[in-house]
């Protein structure tokens, strides 16, 4: 991706935003992840989720805090490195080959499947929702539906044991290689973001994890915030296309995005367009619940 010269005089506050390091926030709030998951996943049992998940509060010191801190350290995750993703996108002053380009990209996908599958290992309502959405969207898919399905999750024979695998190994891997030549020309250092840091821990030690039992009587369940908007767009279409489909669009967009010209403009702003129209419809679902 190659950048230009003739940019306009950007704001104060821009130049502020712009000048954050929020690919090094990510990486320090994947880092609080990461250890915080170590802590809580030695006592997780992939046979009893949701006993597990709540048993943790109880079994480990401090165990209210140490999921607290895994919860919102990787939340915070994805969100600063959705936020880095649209500066650099915003930015465009590096250049890199096609091939580095969807390698890096990459990165997106597998930090929301590796948020998702924490939510499908809660075990409680919100987790069952997301599970049993997840299985329908992959059988849906035509002649390799079925194949994908017990590759990633086959809920109903296996539980979670294979979203576990996944949560902790393959999909950690998966990132970690996608995002490995960036990795090593830039570094996160801790004292460049305590603010960050101290403002996660003090979160965490305030505001407890969520976990929802069994709601018994309700007729419809949301699954993670993120993915409200998928949940209403099955409402509408079939899952085929509402669940792999849509979904992918913005993918494929961020993959062969023009390095510059009005090609680059209209990619970016059927991007845009297609985040407005997602938060139309997670907005929907949100007040359906």
């Amino acid at each position: 991706m190659s950048g230009r010269a003739d940019r306009p005089t950007r704001s104060a506050p821009v130049r502020l935003l712009l000048a954050y390091r929020w690919g090094g926030a990510s990486l320090i709030s994947l880092f609080l992840s990461v250890l915080s998951g170590i802590v809580i996943g030695l006592q997780y049992d992939p046979a009893e989720p949701f006993y597990a998940t709540t048993s943790i509060e109880l079994v480990i010191p401090y165990g209210s805090f140490w999921r607290a801190l895994h919860y919102y350290s990787s939340q915070a995750f994805f969100l600063l490195l959705l936020a880095h993703l649209a500066v650099v996108l915003w930015q465009n002053d590096t250049r890199f080959t096609r091939g580095a380009w969807i390698r890096l990209s990459a990165t997106l996908p597998a930090a929301l499947l590796l948020l998702f599958t924490g939510y499908v290992l809660r075990g409680d309502a919100t987790g069952e929702a997301a599970g049993a959405i997840a299985e329908h969207i992959c059988l849906s898919i035509p002649l390799v539906g079925g194949l994908i399905n017990d590759l990633f999750f086959d809920l109903a024979d296996s539980g979670v044991r294979k979203v576990y695998l996944h949560h902790v190994i393959g999909l950690v891997v998966l990132g970690g290689m996608a995002a490995w030549p960036h990795l090593r020309r830039y570094t996160a250092r801790w004292r460049s973001h305590l603010l960050l840091v101290l403002a996660t821990v003090g979160v965490s030690a305030v505001f407890a994890a969520p976990v929802e039992p069994e709601r018994f009587g309700l007729l419809f369940i949301a699954g993670p915030w993120f993915f409200l908007g998928l949940q209403e767009l099955l409402r509408y279409l079939p899952p085929f296309v509402a669940g792999v489909v849509l979904p992918l669009a913005p993918v494929a967009i961020l993959f062969w995005l023009p390095e510059g010209g009005a090609g680059r403009r209209g990619w970016l702003l059927a991007l845009v367009l297609w985040l407005f129209a997602y938060a139309v419809f997670t907005l929907l679902c949100w007040l359906r619940i």
